[in-house]
């Protein structure tokens, strides 16, 4: 079986049978370490709305959104400093997971107006869509010297690496067709219908081999020992993605690395205003988990964000030069 189909697979499983997130998970993602990080990301949507000229309804749409986080931070901070973006919003889930479709709704309290399967079914009109986390866990295909690329195989009982023939293979390296489909249908989309994306993960600008990893309970796992019980995940190769979104019609900007956007969007003010009204223990945790966020020795470097715009549109905030 080829790797990007037994990733498929592997992750679907996975997915579909918990909640994954948190100290009972496997990881933790950015929206659960400081609620600061959602608001700044929703204060970023309200800024891009004023930019595309404050349409009403706005699709505020999110792919992969965990257990809704990210947005209920979001949506908070907008209700309060941007009510009119607030009520152009119409919120719209991208989640396969049946367990975390329970848990968004839950915590969203009756503001989703629909869950999809995929960015197909998503309404007509303008769209803000955020993508947090997302692209990592799309498959991807590693191509091998002499024709060949990496596959998963049988010996006896057990799961082994093996490869298989590639007729379309570019030489050694990785690649995700699945992240660059997706990107180009959601870059196809807001070039003909207007709105903007942001796109945050880890990853590189081309040319990595062997990215693939597996998580569990924390810690580094074996993709091919339990699967379907692990998160597998890959870098985002960002070269590919901005090519991708920019040959359908769209903008691009960046990438630029997570502490840097976080930064420019305020992150350190504002864990300092959540401080200040904190107990001491949860400013501690609030002020590590913005060194965690930003320090290039975490995730400040190999985090980056990725806007994909209409044209035409002003440089969204973070991604001034």
């Amino acid at each position: 079986m080829r790797l990007d189909r037994f990733m498929a697979l592997c992750n679907a499983r996975y997915y579909a049978t918990r909640d994954p997130l948190g100290r009972a998970g496997d990881f933790v993602t950015a929206p659960e370490m400081t609620q600061a990080f959602g608001e700044l990301i929703g204060a970023w949507c309200a800024a891009v709305w004023q930019s595309l000229g404050r349409p009403d309804p706005v699709l505020l749409a999110e792919a992969g959104p965990g257990r809704g986080t990210l947005m209920a931070d979001a949506l908070r901070l907008a209700d309060r400093v941007a009510p009119d973006f607030a009520a152009a919003a119409r919120v719209h889930l991208i989640e396969t997971s049946p367990v975390l479709r329970a848990a968004q709704d839950r915590l969203l309290r009756g503001r989703v107006a629909a869950w999809h399967d995929g960015i197909g079914t998503l309404p007509e009109g303008p769209l803000l869509l955020i993508a947090n986390e997302f692209l990592d866990a799309l498959p991807v295909r590693q191509f091998l010297a002499g024709g060949r690329e990496r596959a998963v195989g049988l010996d006896g009982d057990r799961l082994v690496w093996t490869s298989v023939a590639a007729t379309d293979a570019p030489g050694p390296g990785e690649r995700s067709d699945a992240a660059c489909a997706w990107t180009g249908m959601l870059a196809a989309r807001i070039a003909r219908q207007g709105g903007a994306a942001l796109v945050i993960d880890y990853g590189h600008a081309g040319g990595a081999a062997d990215t693939l990893q597996a998580v569990r309970d924390h810690a580094p796992a074996d993709p091919l020992v339990a699967p379907g019980e692990a998160d597998l995940t890959a870098h985002v190769d960002f070269a590919a993605v901005a090519a991708v979104a920019r040959a359908v019609g769209s903008a691009v900007h960046g990438p630029v690395p997570q502490g840097a956007f976080l930064r420019a969007l305020g992150l350190p003010e504002r864990t300092a205003m959540l401080c200040r009204a904190a107990r001491p223990e949860t400013a501690r945790q609030l002020q590590a988990a913005a060194r965690r966020l930003m320090d290039a020795d975490a995730m400040g470097l190999l985090f980056k964000a990725v806007a994909i715009t209409q044209p035409g549109l002003p440089t969204p905030p973070g991604f001034a030069p």
